[in-house]
């Protein structure tokens, strides 16, 4: 697993359109996916946070809290543009942070206040895939792939 940083280093475009594809309404939205208990997935939308290096999310009290703290095994889709069927996507581990001065940078670079009851989780990186359209409607994409295991893009 890597921290977003490692990621910007590996595969620099890749990390910039993610970024965009993220932030791409002012504020980070997603689609976050979880594993319950039975082992289905749970699928929430989020606000993620990419700053101090890495990709976070708050969470607030709720069956996805207990998914992450007891499995910790994660999905990230962003929102889809309006003009496009443009996709990134990342998967790997989130791991909860109580440091309360990563706490504190994280929440001033969130465009929402965290409430005190919402847990901090950084996510850390296994795979990223990237799909670009060439118009909407038109397949298949072009994909970028990166693993944090071979480090490469593909």
């Amino acid at each position: 697993m890597k921290r977003w940083e490692e990621l910007e280093r590996e595969a620099r475009d890749l990390a910039t359109s993610g970024q965009s594809l993220i932030y791409q309404f002012g504020i980070g939205l997603g689609f976050l996916a979880t594993v319950r208990r039975d082992g289905a997935p749970r699928l929430h939308p989020v606000c993620p946070i990419v700053a101090n290096g890495g990709l976070y999310v708050f969470v607030i009290p709720s069956p996805k809290l207990n998914d992450l703290r007891r499995d910790g095994r994660y999905a990230l889709h962003a929102f889809p543009p309006a003009e496009a069927d443009d996709e990134f996507a990342v998967t790997g581990r989130a791991i909860e942070i109580a440091d309360p001065v990563v706490r504190q940078i994280i929440d001033s670079a969130y465009q929402n206040d965290a409430g005190p009851d919402e847990v901090l989780f950084e996510l850390l990186l296994e795979t990223c895939l990237l799909a670009r359209y060439e118009a909407r409607g038109v397949f298949p994409p072009a994909y970028t792939h990166w693993s944090a295991q071979r480090s490469d893009v593909q």
